[in-house]
């Protein structure tokens, strides 16, 4: 493997290395190498990811694979650090927090050009551990190894992961905060991105004044990561952040056509590719309900809830929009980004809209049509996935609720309480498909990109936890292999695409997730 750790060649050092806690000023990461694990296991992995880094199943079935992506063992080239970043959590800001469970071993330059960041999560404490031990459990490593791989394959903008590895080592957690711990079984997850920086990167620099290092950080964030961006000086910095806010809009965007609830919204947690980023306390709506968080120290405020994530963007966008305030002689550029935002958001998820309903070219008028099919679908608590994927089949010919329509619902009084005005819905819906001139077979293949058969729900994650803590890892790899092709009809794979069943509801893990999850 090639690598070319640019990161730690071109951005000022901690002087000290090491896991010991401090304040870390004038920085951008500290030098610390993974804490070797007991004995590391591999219990998945990315056949794709593997490949686009240039490892063979041979390699992957190598126990030096596992020794590595445990942290026990570096390849040559590897430089282990954790880098240094503040950010605002839950609205307010919390100083320096930085890498404080993930160690990135080295920027990987494959055959192809492609930069890959190769990191660790859950490999041991670092400098920004506060007052964690830096390792995560199996839970919440295969939530996020799962989540990595399936929003990829969901078209989604996120960071991939390469591999599960277990620890051979408990972990002791307080999974809700109420004073009950107990140990669970560790594990590693290697996740990787072109680049982790994070909006909170730029934050911590400008909190403490250090306008040098901000610049510095930005002229090298546009040259490793935006190196299609030409130019200098303001200009340059602005076009950069115009992108920034674009990318994290389309992001956002395709959140909601698939029903994610990402959970954690801080500044820290967005990355500055906006890629999907931090896989903690996420869900995916069962019966659509834009109030809803699966976050439950978000419990009382919902500030991250599902219908709100569009907002929170931007305003976290704000927050890095002043933090690149001393680059600008105004705020002009910076507030033409942030209306940039909003404008690419509302054509894109227009967009995605008439795509979820079929529709060749998306109409201003439509937006009544979407708000109250949101509106019946609150009332009627239908689960979203489920009656969009049914509205494939939907013949306006003949606008009645069909089959599929009917599994929707979670509550058969509501389904009949709410018939009327689901039969008008549809009767406003077949009349604007006849109004769209477009083949009925090319209708349903723009439907069908649109909306997923298969989402990785909580509870589906949870059953493969259950199995997984048991030693059997099938539920792992079942739900990796169903989550590679969420948009195709997998015979025999019906229960993956069912609806949240009742015992799920309240269950820990499948209703109920803390930011330790």
């Amino acid at each position: 493997m090639t690598f070319d750790n640019a990161f730690l060649r071109e951005l000022p050092a901690d002087p000290e290395a090491g896991s010991r806690l401090r304040q870390v000023d004038g920085a951008l990461y500290s030098r610390v190498d993974p804490t070797p694990v007991a004995s590391p296991r591999l219990l998945a992995h990315s056949s794709e990811m593997a490949q686009a880094l240039g490892f063979s199943e041979a390699d992957v079935a190598s126990p030096w694979f596992a020794e590595v992506f445990g942290g026990n063992r570096l390849l040559e080239g590897m430089q282990p650090w954790a880098s240094n970043y503040g950010g605002h959590q839950f609205g307010h800001w919390a100083g320096q927090l930085g890498d404080g469970r993930a160690i990135s071993l080295g920027e990987v330059v494959t055959t192809k050009g492609e930069r890959w960041e190769l990191q660790l999560k859950g490999a041991g404490p670092t400098p920004y551990s506060r007052t964690a031990d830096g390792r995560a459990v199996l839970r919440s490593s295969i939530r996020e190894f799962l989540c990595s791989e399936a929003m990829h394959h969901l078209g989604v903008p996120t960071t991939r992961a390469l591999s599960l590895v277990g620890t051979g080592e408990t972990v002791l957690r307080d999974m809700f905060y109420d004073g009950h711990p107990e140990f669970e079984p560790g594990a590693v997850v290697c996740r990787v991105a072109p680049s982790f920086i994070r909006l909170g990167h730029f934050e911590l620099p400008y909190a403490r004044g250090d306008h040098a290092l901000l610049r510095q950080l930005v002229d090298f964030t546009i040259r490793r990561d935006f190196p299609h961006l030409q130019g200098s000086g303001e200009a340059l910095y602005a076009e950069w952040f115009g992108e920034v806010c674009e990318r994290t809009a389309q992001t956002i965007a395709q959140w909601m056509r698939v029903g994610f609830v990402h959970g954690v919204m801080n500044t820290d947690n967005l990355s500055i590719l906006g890629l999907t980023i931090d896989y903690g306390p996420y869900g995916w709506i069962d019966n659509f309900d834009p109030d809803w968080t699966p976050n439950t120290t978000d419990a009382g405020r919902r500030r991250y809830r599902f219908g709100q994530q569009m907002q929170v963007a931007w305003w976290n966008l704000s927050r890095l929009a002043s933090a690149l305030s001393p680059l600008f002689a105004g705020t002009g550029p910076l507030q033409a980004g942030l209306d940039w935002y909003a404008s690419t958001y509302a054509t894109v998820e227009r967009r995605m809209q008439a795509d979820k309903l079929g529709l060749a070219e998306p109409r201003a008028e439509d937006d009544v049509l979407h708000s109250q099919l949101h509106t019946l679908m609150v009332q009627a608590q239908i689960d979203m996935t489920l009656f969009y994927r049914a509205l494939l089949d939907f013949d306006p010919a003949r606008p009645q609720p069909t089959a599929a329509m009917e599994q929707a619902f979670y509550d058969l009084a509501l389904r009949e309480r709410f018939d009327g005005e689901l039969r008008d819905w549809l009767a406003r819906y077949a009349k604007r498909l006849g109004e769209d001139a477009q083949p009925a077979l090319q209708r349903r293949e723009r439907m069908r990109l649109a909306n997923p058969r298969y989402v990785l729900r909580n509870y589906l994650a949870q059953e493969a936890i259950d199995l997984a803590t048991q030693g059997d890892l099938s539920g792992v790899h079942t739900l990796l292999e169903v989550m590679r092709r969420p948009y195709d009809d997998q015979p025999g794979r019906e229960h993956y695409a069912g609806k949240r069943p009742d015992w799920a509801k309240e269950k820990a893990g499948c209703s109920m997730l803390s930011c330790s999850s």
